[in-house]
């Protein structure tokens, strides 16, 4: 199942308020996380399908670090023992200040969508990012083309593929491997 999650209108429904676009404070963040919640506990879709969510920051103007906590890592470690992905689309500057500290807190990471592609980013080991590069350029592949793709061995490629299945920043189809990103709603 795919889901795309403007924050935006999301903020606007819980506060049921037009006017404004700031996630700011714990409770405002827990609500919106709340209602994101029920969004993705849609109870059309089936009980073990996969799911993929875009979390949309585009119309967002600012997040303080309560907020991004709540909304952000907070939702990240709930579905972190489900088959839930998440990118994070436009996500600025002055947005990232917040996430990023709640990403160091929680030893967190996600992938984010920005104009110049796909990247992951928060607590990641040099090897993890290098095979999660990988794997996104590549689009869909086994270890073995990882392994020939950033010059490891393969054992070893293949302990870093498990460990961003982990975390959600890659995603297991039989024996091959596809980065967040590159499926997309």
């Amino acid at each position: 199942m795919m889901h795309h999650i403007d924050l935006s209108s999301v903020l606007r429904q819980t506060l049921s308020c037009d006017l404004y676009s700031n996630l700011v404070t714990r409770p405002t963040g827990a609500a919106v996380r709340g209602q994101i919640e029920q969004l993705l506990a849609d109870p059309t879709d089936s009980a073990d399908a996969r799911s993929f969510t875009i979390i949309d920051f585009s119309q967002v103007s600012m997040i303080d670090f309560s907020c991004a906590d709540e909304v952000v890592a907070k939702l990240l470690m709930r579905y972190a023992s489900d088959d839930a992905y998440f990118l994070f689309r436009g996500v600025n500057d002055d947005h990232w200040v917040a996430i990023e500290a709640v990403l160091e807190r929680h030893g967190l990471a996600l992938a984010v969508e920005n104009a110049e592609g796909v990247k992951v980013a928060g607590m990641l080991s040099d090897d993890e990012r290098s095979t999660w590069e990988a794997v996104y350029r590549l689009g869909t592949a086994n270890a073995d083309d990882v392994a020939i793709a950033t010059g490891s061995d393969s054992t070893l490629v293949r302990g870093t593929l498990d460990s961003l299945c982990g975390r959600r920043l890659v995603m297991r189809a039989n024996d091959e491997y596809i980065a967040v990103g590159h499926f997309q709603a």
